[in-house]
């Protein structure tokens, strides 16, 4: 009877080591690195945007529409892996699009927008949005289509497939999908693939206007990768100005805008992702523009480890823009969302091409 116990559980465990060594194997196999692509917007309009007119830029991480405003994430040490549901992730995506349409923004740049994923219902939000905004340019890049996660067991994260989304009243040209510096050896396969995506907005004047949508790495091992990646960001900027065209940045930097959040909100915390901006890097012609006003802060993210509870929650700023010196910015806010449909508050620019 005692043999067959030991034989029965060392047939489990074989099997066991088996899913495993299968599991680690379809990981290996699967993993890939989109890389650089040329995009074309999916949907266009005819007008021309021009200089000397003021334009508002909205950019927003809407968090897959599944961070309701009592939601946590396993990956921030909360509870969740996935949606509540997949009727919440439609009440989410609907309140981020009305939201959107109020704000009235001219040039519209969204982050984790999921394509069919299954920490959102394999609800296709890409293109409910462009439908929704059938009447703006749209174009759309891939970030990351990572594996399928096995974690946590009992409510797998699974496959995630996300990418960055920019809707603009205006015409667009050709877009790129510029491949970013992830980390390598093992922590690849933790480490999702990163890109920024970069659109023309052909002007009136012959000129162009380069908007990058980008969302940079927060759960990263080695400190230096943000760096390698802002780069190669800052560059690509630069040269457009040295050619006499305009550049605004917008998006997730993954990073504390404001270098000292704990203090401006008055909530510490030892979250690890939320390193302060490395300011030194932007130099007298990149100018970096966080929307938190000095009298009445307001923060664009949450730490989820828990639901938002205000003077609770860990909050911080680290969605913004970034311009060259031919861009005056008339204006910068955080909009106070109260973090009701996603973890991030939306941020919006008011600009002008000189």
């Amino acid at each position: 009877m005692a043999k067959n116990v030991l034989k029965g559980i060392a047939a489990l465990l074989a099997a066991l080591l088996l899913v495993i060594l299968i599991y680690v194997a379809y990981v290996l196999i699967d993993y890939h690195r989109i890389g650089d692509q040329t995009l074309s917007a999916e949907q266009n309009t005819e007008l021309t945007a021009k200089t000397g007119t003021a334009y508002t830029m909205l950019t927003w991480n809407i968090g897959f529409c599944a961070y309701s405003r009592d939601y946590s994430f396993f990956m921030d040490g909360g509870k969740y892996s996935r949606a509540y549901s997949r009727e919440e992730v439609y009440k989410n995506l609907n309140g981020i699009t009305d939201r959107i349409s109020a704000l009235d923004a001219d040039f519209t740049l969204l982050q984790e927008v999921d394509l069919k994923a299954t920490r959102s219902y394999s609800v296709n939000q890409k293109q409910e949005i462009l439908q929704k905004y059938s009447n703006q340019a749209g174009v759309f890049a891939l970030n990351y289509d990572s594996s399928y996660l096995f974690y946590p067991f009992h409510s797998p994260h699974g496959k995630s497939r996300a990418g960055e989304l920019t809707l603009s009243k205006y015409r667009q040209g050709q877009s790129q999908r510029v491949e970013l510096p992830i980390e390598t050896g093992l922590s690849k396969f933790v480490d999702l693939d990163r890109c920024y995506m970069k659109t023309e907005i052909p002007l009136e004047n012959g000129k162009t206007l380069y908007v990058y949508n980008l969302h940079l790495s927060a759960y990263t091992t080695d400190g230096t990768i943000v760096f390698e990646q802002l780069k190669l960001l800052l560059a690509d900027m630069r040269s457009d100005y040295a050619r006499g065209c305009y550049a605004v940045a917008a998006g997730d930097f993954n990073k504390d805008l404001l270098g000292n959040s704990p203090e401006v909100f008055g909530i510490s915390h030892d979250a690890n992702w939320a390193k302060p901006f490395p300011f030194d890097m932007l130099g007298e012609d990149i100018s970096l523009w966080h929307g938190v006003d000095a009298e009445s802060p307001e923060p664009s993210c949450r730490n989820c480890d828990i639901g938002y509870e205000k003077e609770k929650t860990f909050v911080l700023s680290v969605d913004g823009f970034m311009t060259t010196p031919n861009v005056t910015v008339n204006s910068c806010r955080v909009i106070n969302e109260q973090f009701m449909h996603s973890d991030h508050n939306p941020v919006l620019l008011s600009f002008t091409l000189q």
